[in-house]
């Protein structure tokens, strides 16, 4: 028992955060943009290595850097949105799906020309975990992550169920041709949808880099994970995302647990794969996802 909870819960809610903060923003701009962004990874990694430049300047906790990377992000998403995705907005959705694998592959070679191909890594040397009840040990990142990412979903819930913004960006979601004809902004919508879901990015890139190392397929090999947290959660539901990473980060470590006799249930090298598992039972069963949100 302890060592499933040391070895396997606690990373699974860790890398269930990572994939939460980013199927956020794919789920609320399908919501209300009405377009499955395929660049969300490679944004993400563009946020990364903002923060991982300026840890390199500045030799601090690379967590307090991070407003840097989510500065970056949503600056470069409401650039991209400005000058690549609104010409495209009468024309039908494919084209600017397609146009978001080429602002992918743009966001990644930036990232291949200014900072190189190889692996980085933050920080060198193994940090000592945090030791609960002389019992539980547990990642100071993996707590980090987890507690990081459940005050964003508070923060989150407020700003869409209390602020005028937020309900703006609820109804825009539900309705675009009804909030459209009662008056509300929905240019403003939609930059607060790129703000909120490029900031969430660059966090979320940030803490899967510093679990592991910063590369520039970092986003991308993110990407199906948490587009099938998404679908999960039930697209154009921010909160059911958040929920779907979890499920998803949960289903995939906790697959290659030794639920029966001494091995694997599923080999570590396929565990990625039940992420699409769920993703295609929960498209052929239950489209709307498990918060009913609109379907694909």
């Amino acid at each position: 028992m302890i060592e499933f909870v040391n070895f396997y819960l606690f990373p699974a809610l860790a890398i269930g955060s990572i994939y939460a903060l980013g199927a956020v923003g794919i789920s609320m701009i399908f919501g209300i943009l009405r377009f499955a962004h395929f660049a969300h990874g490679d944004l993400m990694t563009l946020g990364t290595y903002g923060v991982l430049a300026m840890a390199a300047i500045v030799p601090i906790n690379p967590l307090l850097l991070i407003p840097f990377g989510m500065a970056l992000t949503i600056v470069s998403a409401l650039l991209v949105d400005r000058y690549f995705y609104k010409p495209l907005r009468e024309l039908p959705t494919i084209y600017t799906v397609i146009s978001s694998f080429g602002i992918a592959l743009v966001f990644r070679s930036i990232v291949q020309l200014v900072w190189g191909s190889q692996n980085q890594v933050f920080s060198t040397g193994v940090k000592p975990p945090l030791v609960l009840f002389d019992t539980f040990r547990v990642s100071v990142l993996h707590l980090q992550a987890v507690i990081s990412t459940a005050i964003i979903a508070v923060l989150l819930h407020y700003f869409l169920t209390v602020t005028r913004t937020g309900r703006s960006m609820r109804a825009v979601a539900d309705d675009p041709e009804l909030a459209e004809v009662s008056g509300l902004d929905t240019a403003k919508v939609i930059r607060w949808t790129w703000i909120i879901g490029a900031a969430l990015a660059a966090i979320a890139g940030t803490f899967a880099a510093l679990n592991t190392s910063a590369h520039p397929n970092l986003g991308w090999n993110l990407l199906m994970p948490m587009f099938a947290a998404a679908i999960l959660g039930g697209i154009g539901k921010p909160m059911g995302a958040m929920a779907g990473g979890f499920i998803i980060g949960l289903a995939e470590e906790l697959s290659s647990y030794h639920w029966i006799g001494d091995d694997a249930l599923i080999s570590p090298s396929y565990k990625t794969a039940v992420a699409f598992v769920l993703m295609i039972g929960l498209l052929i069963f239950r489209p709307q996802g498990l918060f009913k949100g609109r379907l694909l």
